[in-house]
């Protein structure tokens, strides 16, 4: 069974060369079809073969695939293609065993959005396609994906998104963490990132070049501004490359983070790397030397304390003290 990304394609294109009554298909017209189509679609050349063709027909044919009835009409030493039924087409079917398999496991990912405003949908759609294209539907629950559909600020995912598209700056209410007055500003919101389970966005409020980080769940309100909009010329996914979280200080420089890790850590360590950049530079008995190319921040630091006595920072030195005095004034609660 063909199972490449192009393989609905090439499977509409011979469906329209088998009702071409108009027309014969040979074995090399068809490939030619299925090329051309792909081209139409991705701009690559030449990438179907005669043994794909032919793989594919047998797959259509069979009752994993379309279960067509297929007449092959010999002309002199070669032979064409096409339906024996002249109103038959793969678009009329129901779905097959491999495409019923396909979208259940497409909506089974969706199912991850659940709860958020703007994919309120998803539940409509589940429902539609289970009713009209004959989806088997199971009450069993096999997969959970972490989404606290309860999040406070998940409201303005969908207005901040369209911002985001469409280029339009939003008058904002917020309130951190760390004061109880309400901060009004004009804000162009750029990207959109979540980390931990909480939402944020990255942006540039008006009247300051750097960037500014907004948790949604301590939005207030936003409403469309008349002031221009202003744009990034940041790259947000090289942006977040170097650092753990969505925190990136603008005082900081990039560091190597020396680690010890435990031997009864180091296995999970190993499996769950801390940050794309780890790097294994010991293994003993005993622990084991790992090295992280970060920017220091708050996020970081509270991934390394929530290991415990498992993780010990060798350096730099500016972190180590810094989350032994975090430990210190710990301790002090107790």
């Amino acid at each position: 069974m063909a199972t490449n990304k192009h393989a609905t394609i090439r499977y509409q294109a011979l469906d329209r060369c088998f009702s071409n009554r108009g027309r014969k298909y040979f074995i090399d017209d068809l490939i030619e079809a299925c090329n051309q189509a792909i081209f139409d679609y991705s701009g690559i050349a030449n990438g179907v073969k005669k043994r794909q063709v032919q793989e594919d027909i047998i797959f259509m044919e069979s009752e994993s695939g379309y279960a067509i009835e297929l007449d092959r009409i010999r002309e002199n030493r070669r032979v064409y293609y096409r339906y024996s039924d002249s109103n038959f087409s793969i678009n009329n079917q129901p779905l097959n065993e491999q495409e019923e398999a396909q979208l259940r496991e497409a909506l089974l990912t969706l199912t991850r959005f659940k709860g958020m405003p703007q994919f309120a949908w998803i539940e409509e759609l589940t429902v539609k396609l289970e009713s009209e294209l004959g989806l088997k539907g199971t009450d069993q629950k096999v997969i959970e994906f972490e989404q606290n559909e309860y999040l406070v600020g998940l409201e303005h995912i969908s207005r901040l998104y369209n911002a985001i598209v469409s280029k339009q700056s939003l008058n904002v209410a917020y309130k951190s963490f760390k004061s109880d007055d309400l901060h009004k500003s004009i804000f162009s919101p750029h990207y959109l990132k979540q980390y931990n389970n909480r939402w944020f966005v990255l942006g540039a409020v008006s009247g300051f070049e750097s960037s500014t980080t907004y948790a949604l769940d301590r939005i207030h309100s936003l409403s469309e501004s008349s002031a221009t909009y202003q744009a990034s010329s940041i790259d947000y996914e090289e942006h977040f490359e170097d650092v753990i979280g969505v925190t990136v200080p603008n005082e900081t420089r990039l560091e190597k983070i020396v680690l010890k890790v435990n031997a009864g850590l180091y296995p999970y360590i190993k499996t769950k790397p801390l940050h794309g950049s780890q790097k294994v530079k010991e293994v003993n008995e005993d622990c084991s030397i790992i090295e992280l190319t970060v920017y220091p921040n708050y996020e970081l630091e509270s991934v390394l304390l929530s290991y415990g006595e498992g993780i010990e920072i060798v350096a730099p030195k500016s972190l180590r003290d810094k989350l032994k005095e975090r430990l210190k004034n710990t301790l002090n609660n107790y």
